[in-house]
């Protein structure tokens, strides 16, 4: 009787917990469905409403987003600047973490936390302009990638993974004659995968999302990001909708075609920015919650 009482006890904790998580994942998910079916639905049916299906489905918004000028190149800067950016700063910082793991290595403490108080004092937005432009980075593609080639709080995550890992692979592939770099790309890279790809979303997510530097130090619109651009739009909506309805009355497919409202832009370049990294996370996710936690186990 008291094991019949305790199975459904227990069935109904666990159907409790599916409820309570489901519930929960659907507020997470509904904002951006939300976001989605007003994005593709008429501008006329924003206006009164839309909470769970599109009303007069329509692709005009994105159709006269992407013809914009630039924004096909701003989404091709933006884009190589996430996988590029973020290759180098993964590689850089696992380097570095690599090298101050190793007890002979030179003066490595003061070096180690030479960087960790970088995380703390920063000069200012002044210092930091006058910096680049002296650097040349002005209107240079680079300045999405060098300044943040180095990230104190990844080295952190990386060095205390690698800590944590058997001092034995290396004493064995010393043993065979293999010196740093060899063991560096053959063993500790790929043993390291877990928290270099936590690394990878974290700075994937900053790369795509950085816009302060294309303002400050961009004024070539061949270099300039698609945050930037779709941040003009932004502000500049209520115009472009006025330009796009024009064009649709003035082309023979415009006379029975949607009209495209300010808030229908704001929606769909708010799904042109969240869209990319949406996709990509899904497939980042096993590797990024092994790795934060195995980063995080010793001090």
């Amino acid at each position: 009787m008291i094991m019949k009482r305790f199975r459904i006890g227990e069935h109904s904790f666990h159907t409790i917990n599916y409820i309570v998580y489901t519930a929960f994942m659907l507020l997470c998910i509904y904002p951006f469905y939300y976001i989605f079916i007003n994005s593709v639905s008429s501008p006329d049916a924003i206006i009164d409403g839309v909470y769970f299906f599109p009303k007069g489905f329509t692709l005009d918004t994105y159709t006269q987003l992407f013809r914009s000028d630039n924004i096909i190149n701003a989404f091709l800067i933006s884009a190589s600047r996430a996988v590029i950016g973020t290759f180098a700063t993964v590689m850089a910082c696992s380097f570095f973490s690599y090298l101050i793991t190793k007890r002979e290595m030179f003066a490595r403490s003061f070096v180690y936390r030479f960087v960790i108080i970088t995380m703390y004092l920063n000069a200012g937005l002044i210092p930091w302009y006058i910096t680049m432009r002296g650097l040349g980075l002005k209107d240079n593609y680079l300045l999405y990638i060098l300044p943040t080639i180095i990230s104190a709080y990844f080295i952190i995550l990386i060095k205390t993974y690698m800590e944590s890992l058997p001092v034995v692979l290396e004493e064995s592939a010393m043993m065979d004659g293999a010196g740093y770099l060899r063991i560096f790309i053959s063993i500790i890279l790929p043993v390291c995968m877990p928290i270099l790809a936590t690394v990878a979303v974290f700075h994937a997510v900053n790369q795509w999302n950085s816009w302060t530097d294309n303002y400050f130090l961009v004024s070539n619109p061949k270099l300039q990001t698609l945050q930037l651009i779709l941040l003009n739009y932004l502000r500049q909506a209520e115009s472009m909708a006025s330009d796009a309805n024009r064009q649709l009355l003035t082309s023979a497919a415009g006379i029975t075609g949607f009209r495209v409202s300010s808030a229908s832009v704001r929606l769909a370049i708010t799904m042109i920015v969240t869209l990319p990294i949406m996709l990509v996370y899904p497939f980042m996710q096993r590797y990024f919650v092994k790795g934060i936690m195995m980063g995080a186990v010793k001090g």
